[in-house]
């Protein structure tokens, strides 16, 4: 396992962002107060530093870093679907369950949501609730806002 700890932007809600890896991509993307663990990087951690970094000064909307997120079938699922929200939009939960298969999927799929490993990368945050607020997300509604409020996203406050 490999991890290693980026700054975040001046005005975010945490200083750093945690990110671990093993071989085989990013298993976990947080934000964090302080830096819990010694560095121990790697070339999928590396890569994901400098994808961040350009997110981050506005020159880039996708990110193309190996992920290994770890969860049920159902739950990559979701990620795997989270991940076709495009930059700057967002989508409602039912929105999200119906573009899984089934109205009947929203409290899973919140869940799912919820449990995302690799916050940002995997754009949970794109997604509110069927009333146009924001809801829900790990790693706090004032991240979530401040994401949105970064790609231009109009929300309902």
């Amino acid at each position: 396992m490999y991890q290693d700890y980026l700054n975040t932007p001046k005005g975010f809600p945490k200083p750093y962002i945690s990110i671990t890896a093993d071989d085989d991509g990013i298993t976990s993307l947080n934000f964090v107060s302080e830096k819990e663990a010694l560095v121990n990087s790697n070339a999928i951690i590396d890569l994901c530093i400098k994808q961040l970094k350009e997110y981050f000064s506005g020159k880039r909307t996708l990110f193309s870093v190996p992920l290994a997120p770890k969860g049920t079938e159902f739950q990559i699922r979701v990620w795997q679907t989270l991940q076709s929200i495009p930059y700057g939009e967002i989508w409602s939960y039912k929105k999200l369950a119906l573009t899984l298969g089934s109205v009947n999927y929203c409290r899973a799929v919140g869940m799912a949501n919820s449990r995302n490993p690799i916050s940002l990368i995997i754009p949970c945050h794109r997604v509110i609730g069927h009333n146009g607020k924001l809801v829900g997300y790990t790693g706090g509604l004032d991240i979530k806002r401040w994401l949105l409020h970064y790609e231009k996203v109009d929300i309902d406050e």
